[in-house]
Order: structure tokens, then sequence, then C-alpha cells
């Protein structure tokens, strides 16, 4: 087979499997460290959780993707790319330890979320590097094979590498702050893999011509008000309600996770241990139903129509997440976390689809960062929003309710008749 046989060849390049490894260790520690300080926060024994400190620990882990990642390219364009995987993963070694130091110390919170928010606050230098330096390592012809396999391997890293580190969590590895140090191990061996490439080999070319840092970076904000500004065209509205739909589809996709892990750690379990294996199965399980959307959604958006399939997503959500959730017995909030997965990640991709079908190439770069910002932007919103409103052990009809309010009004919103468009 064809694709097979790029596979093989891209494999043999040094370099890109090279650039892979760096991706590969990077992202794997990733999940090991973001899966650490999240069971600390929230599974620690000696630690009194509330769901202001789950708020807190994802605003740490989100927070950065969507002020630091608009700008990022900015820099990345000044600075040798493979001198940011050394001293990006170097800093973010250094980091990770002193992380793992600050769990077993008795210091202020602040300061442990002050050196997790550093952590991954590179990350996203270190990410949006590898896809830029990517064309450095692989020719033309390939390019498109090597961008479907690189993010698809990191993905898989970043899953596997946090699966490690509920493997190590339920083993009784003492606990979260051995789980930091791995990933600081691991961060340290994606440095020393970048040693083995030349220090100007993945670019960017010294020669082009660029503005004052301040000029980029003030562009850069223009650009992205000029793409809301796009946005408000009338051949592009469809997108707009489409974004809007997946803020909002993303905001209840938040609210009930903080649900989720004050449930495990004090209203369904009578333990740590048993806590951490239900948050795992759920999650375990709203990974299937991300898998099984990517599955189903073209097919299903194909018969639909993307939008129309967004307002099936949202309805079935309406239904079924507080049928599922307000019994709050274990069974069925793993099926409602399956349910949620599907319908989540289903609507991700429709909303995608829509974007890239009614943007005008010019302005897509930039409506994609504002995608970027607003995803995240309205999790962590909703982590706030949780933590207001559940009470200790995780048990709120209150909050289950206006999920199932905000699910069926993104799905009145997106069924609700509009100008003819080239999405449906």
């Amino acid at each position: 087979m064809a694709v097979v046989r790029d596979l093989r060849t891209l494999l043999r390049i040094r370099d890109f499997r090279r650039l892979l490894a760096i991706r590969l260790l990077s992202q794997g520690a990733d999940g090991v460290y973001q899966v650490g300080l999240a069971t600390y926060v929230v599974f620690s024994p000696e630690r009194q959780t509330s769901p202001a400190a789950i708020a807190s620990a994802m605003a740490v882990l989100l927070l950065p993707y969507s002020l630091v990642g608009p700008f990022a390219g900015v820099l990345l364009d000044r600075w040798r790319r493979r001198q940011v995987f050394l001293h990006g993963n170097l800093l973010r070694a250094l980091l990770a330890a002193t992380t793992a130091v600050l769990m077993t110390a008795a210091v202020p919170d602040r300061l442990f979320y002050v050196s997790a928010l550093c952590v991954t606050a590179v990350n996203r230098f270190v990410l949006a590097g590898l896809s830029a330096a990517l064309p450095r390592v692989v020719d033309a012809e390939r390019l498109v094979m090597a961008n479907s396999l690189s993010p698809t391997a990191g993905s898989l890293a970043a899953f596997a590498g946090g699966g490690l580190a509920f493997v190590l969590r339920l083993a009784g590895a003492d606990p979260d702050a051995a789980v930091v140090l791995l990933g600081a191990v691991l961060y340290l061996c994606a440095a020393l893999v970048s040693l083995l490439m030349a220090p100007d080999l993945l670019g960017p070319d010294r020669e082009a011509a660029r503005p004052s840092l301040g000029t980029a970076l003030t562009g850069t904000a223009r650009g992205l008000i000029a793409g809301v500004a796009h946005l408000r065209e009338p051949p592009r509205r469809i997108a707009a309600r489409a974004l809007a739909a997946m803020a909002l589809m993303r905001f209840c996709y938040g609210a009930l996770t903080v649900l989720l892990l004050t449930l495990c750690r004090y209203g369904l379990t009578s333990s740590t241990q048993e806590g951490l294996r239900l948050l795992g199965l759920a999650l375990a399980l709203s990974g299937a139903g991300f898998f099984l959307a990517a599955v189903v959604t073209p097919w299903a958006a194909g018969r639909l129509g993307p939008v129309r399939w967004i307002v099936v997503c949202a309805l079935a959500a309406a239904v079924l997440e507080p049928a599922l959730g307000l019994p709050f017995v274990a069974g069925p909030l793993l099926v409602a976390a399956f349910v949620l997965g599907l319908t989540t990640q289903a609507a991700k991709i429709a909303t995608d689809t829509i974007v890239q079908s009614t943007v005008e190439d010019g302005f897509r770069g930039r409506i994609f960062s504002v995608y970027d910002v607003l995803f995240n932007v309205a999790f962590v919103g909703a982590a706030g929003v949780a933590a207001l409103m559940l009470p200790p052990d995780g048990r709120s009809p209150w909050l289950v309710v206006m999920v199932a309010v905000i699910y069926a009004v993104v799905a009145a919103g997106m069924g609700r008749p509009s100008r003819p468009s080239r999405v449906t």
C-alpha cells in the first residue's frame, strides 16, 4: 500500500525520526506530568480538595495554551527551533522537578501553581515549534503524511504517558511527586535527543527580513481582531454561530468534568484509590466516545450536514445528561462520560468543518487561533462556575440542570433558520 510505503520512507529519514522522538518524549512527559498534577490536587490523602482547587488546576493546565498560543509563532520565527526544543525541555525538566519538591514540602499552594503554570506555558512553544520544523526534515511530497503521523503519534504518547501515571499512582508509587519526577526525566530525555540535530537544521532562515518584535506582536493582535470582524460578515455568520455553540458545549463539558472529579473524590467512593479507579474508567470511556465521534461524524455530517449534526449532538446531550447524571450513581455517570465525549467531539469536528468551509483562506489561521482561545477559556470558565456551585461532595442537581438547559439552548440556536450557505 502507498500509505505504508510512505510511512516506511518517513521513518528511514534520520532527522524526521529524531524530531518525532522529541515529540513523543515531550508529549509523553506532558501526559505524565499533567496526570501527576491532577491526581495530587484531587486525590492526595493529605489534601482536602475542593472544587476551587480543581478549577485552579484546570486553569494552570489550559490557560497558557489560550493566552500564549496566538503569539507563540512570532517568537518561534526569531528563535532557532532546535534551541527551543533543547532549552524549553531543559527548563521544563527543572520546573517539573521543582514542582515535585514543592509537593513534598510545606509551602503555600501558590508556589506550586506558579511552577506548574510555567511548565505548561513552555509547552505551547515546543508543540508549535515541532509543527513549524517539520518541513525542514521532510520533502514536500511526503509532508501531508508527516503532518498526519506526527500529531497523531504525539497524542497517543500523551495518552500513554497519562495512562502510565495512573498505573504508577494506583500501584502506590509514593504518590504524585514520584510521578512528576518521571515527567521531568522524560523532558530531560527530549532535550538530550534534540542535541543530535544541528542547531540551524530546523530553521528559521536567518536571512529572512522580519519586523520588530513589538510590531509583530501588535500585528498579531490586530490580525485576531480582524478575524473576529470577518466572522460578522453575512456569509460567515454560520461559522460564528458554530463557534459560539462549540464554546458553550465545551463549557458544559468543563463543568461536568469538575463535577465528576469531585464525585470521584468524595461523593461516590470511600477511598482515594477507589476514586482514582473510577476516574480512570470514566476518562477511558470519554476517550472511547472521542474515538467513536471520529468514526461516526464523517458519515453523519455527510448525511445531515454539519449544522444539523451539531443540533443532534446538543439535543442528545440535553436529554441524556440529566437522565444519567441526576441519580448521582456510578454506573449511569460512566455512561454519561461516554455520551458526552462522543457528542462534544462530534460537535467539534462538525464545527471545524463549518469554519473551514465558510471562512476565507486568508483569515482561516486567525479564526482557528480565536477558536483555540474560546475552546480553552470556556473550559476554564466552566471550572470556575462549577467551583462556585458545587457542594463538597459534588452532588449538585442545579449544575446538572443548568448544563442541560445550555445544551438545549445550543440546539435551538443552531437549529434556527438562517440565510442559505454552503453548509447546512
